[in-house]
């Protein structure tokens, strides 16, 4: 079955760094664009960074442009996002996303998310 795993989250210092993983399996991975959304208490889960199958086009939240970096490993079946100069408003819960194509229709899937705290 598809599963997403996301990993990395933590408590950092603002003007610190994270590297958030989401490992993918039960699909083939390089065939899909894949996200990661985030959302702090009290709000919305928000969209944060995409990039396409092959990587060759990413795009970001404003808030996050300049600071946040998201990659992925076909190989390793692996998307990444990496997290610099974080400020205590990207604190949240950090999730992976990806929709997928069966017989037609579009099934979003998401992982269980992970944590990030920024904060001294």
């Amino acid at each position: 079955q598809v599963q997403l795993v996301e990993s990395g989250g933590g408590l950092v210092q603002p003007g610190g760094s994270l590297r958030l993983s989401c490992a993918a399996s039960g699909f083939t991975f390089s065939s899909y664009t894949m996200t990661w959304y985030r959302q702090a208490p009290g709000t919305e889960r928000e969209l944060v960074a995409v990039i396409t199958r092959t990587g060759s086009s990413t795009n970001y939240a404003d808030s996050v442009k300049g600071r946040f970096i998201i990659s992925r490993d076909n190989a390793n079946n692996t998307v990444y996002l990496q997290m610099d100069s974080l400020k205590p408003e990207d604190t949240a819960v950090y999730y992976c996303k990806t929709v997928l194509e069966f017989g037609g229709l579009w099934y979003s899937y998401w992982g269980q998310g992970t944590r990030v705290t920024v904060s001294s």
